[in-house]
């Protein structure tokens, strides 16, 4: 196969989208930049430009080619799934369901990122995404006062996370019950300032900490 002409670029963190959706999918395999090229038929240097370059514009037959060595479909690499909620696609034949341990939800839960807390209300309970980390073992996120966030101290809740791969048909998903307090202390909302990771996507001022604290951990994971 004939070499990529490539434009001269530097070594980076991936930039575009389709750059994103790659370097995530590769990473999650386990796998280099050279191994996915090689095994998809393409110079290394060209698959690095795909990463780092936003114009980065590969036709269908090199999409296809990557798509079959990640694991996943030429609709999720070129995003056209991102406003589709996750799980359309058919059960696997042979899937196997199983209970996670708490050790092993624990370290899943430490990964970080957004999560769905369920909320009472006196019109009923509401399901909202927060961006949260994990902090002495404690479940913590930022709001501002009067959100929906912020309506679940004093209660106890629910707290999940998941992960669902539609490409594989598998996946995992990991549930929090605890109670949920708003952090008053200066000096403890000040370390969660140091030591949390998340910062809300919705931007504004979200300066209100919310904590759960766990009273029981379970997870649950479907792999084919």
């Amino acid at each position: 196969m004939a070499e990529q002409v490539l434009p001269n670029v530097a070594e980076g963190a991936p930039v575009g989208d389709l750059g994103r959706r790659l370097a995530r999918r590769r990473t999650e395999l386990g796998l280099t930049r050279r191994a996915v090229a090689v095994r998809a038929g393409l110079a290394p240097g060209y698959l690095r430009y795909l990463e780092e370059q936003p114009g980065a514009a590969p036709g269908t037959g090199v999409l296809i080619r990557l798509a079959g060595v990640l694991g996943t479909t030429l609709n999720q690499l070129a995003g056209g799934d991102i406003d589709l909620p996750p799980g359309p696609g058919r059960a696997a034949r042979n899937a196997e369901f199983t209970e996670l341990d708490t050790e092993e939800c624990r370290v899943l839960l430490g990964t970080h990122g957004v999560g769905r807390v369920a909320v009472p209300t006196d019109e009923g309970p509401v399901i909202v995404p927060v961006n949260y980390s994990v902090v002495d073992g404690a479940v913590v996120f930022r709001t501002a006062p009067g959100t929906t966030p912020a309506r679940a101290s004093g209660h106890r809740v629910a707290f999940e996370i998941d992960r669902i791969d539609d490409a594989l048909s598998q996946g995992w998903s990991v549930l929090v019950r605890g109670d949920a307090r708003a952090v008053t202390d200066p000096d403890e909302a000040r370390r969660l300032d140091e030591r949390a990771f998340s910062t809300p996507w919705t931007g504004g001022r979200r300066e209100l900490w919310t904590r759960i604290d766990p009273l029981e951990v379970t997870g649950r994971r479907i792999t084919v």
